[in-house]
C-alpha cells in the first residue's frame, strides 16, 4: 500500500516540477513523510519507466514515458536517435555512450529485450556496459545496434 501511494505520488511530482536528479526526487518525497532511501527511489524510477528528457532551458529532468505502450525495439531505435554518441567493442564487451542521463534508459530497456548472448549491462550517467557470453556475441549485437543508429 505505502508503495503504491509512493508511486503515485512520484508521479504526480514529476509531472509537476522539473526534478532533476534521484536526490530531488528522495527530498520532495522525505518531506511529504516518505521513508525513502536512494536505492528506494532507484526501484520506484525503473518500475515507472522514468525518463530523463531534455529541459527547454538546459539540463534533464524526469518524466513519464508516451502515455501509448511503446514497442522495446521502438523505443531503443527512438533511444538511439535521441542521444546515442558512440559504441565500441573490446573482446566481449561493449562500451555505449549517450548523451548524460540516458545510459540508465539504454541499459533498462537492453535488459528488458534480453537479447541472444547479452548477459546484462551496468549503467553510469552517460556510459553503458554491455557484457555479452562472448566475443561473437558481443559483435553480433553491436551489428544490430549499429544497424539502428544507421
Amino acid at each position: 500500500m505505502q508503495r503504491t501511494r509512493r508511486l503515485v505520488r512520484i508521479k504526480q511530482l514529476v509531472q509537476t516540477y522539473a526534478i532533476e536528479t534521484q536526490d530531488e526526487l528522495a527530498n520532495r518525497l522525505r518531506a511529504e513523510g516518505f521513508d525513502v532511501t536512494q536505492a528506494t527511489v532507484s526501484r520506484d524510477i525503473k518500475a515507472l519507466g522514468l525518463v530523463k528528457v531534455p529541459q527547454p532551458g538546459g539540463g534533464y529532468k524526469y518524466a513519464l514515458p508516451q502515455e501509448a505502450p511503446v514497442a522495446k525495439d521502438d523505443r531503443l531505435r527512438r533511444l538511439m536517435l535521441e542521444s546515442f554518441r558512440s559504441l565500441a567493442q573490446t573482446g566481449n564487451l561493449l562500451v555505449l555512450k549517450s548523451d548524460p542521463g540516458n545510459a540508465n534508459a539504454f541499459g533498462a530497456v537492453l535488459d528488458e529485450l534480453a537479447w541472444p548472448g547479452l548477459m546484462g549491462t551496468i549503467c553510469g550517467d552517460d556510459t553503458c556496459l554491455l557484457i555479452c557470453q562472448d566475443e561473437k556475441s558481443a559483435t553480433a549485437i553491436r551489428e544490430r545496434l549499429e544497424q539502428l543508429d544507421a
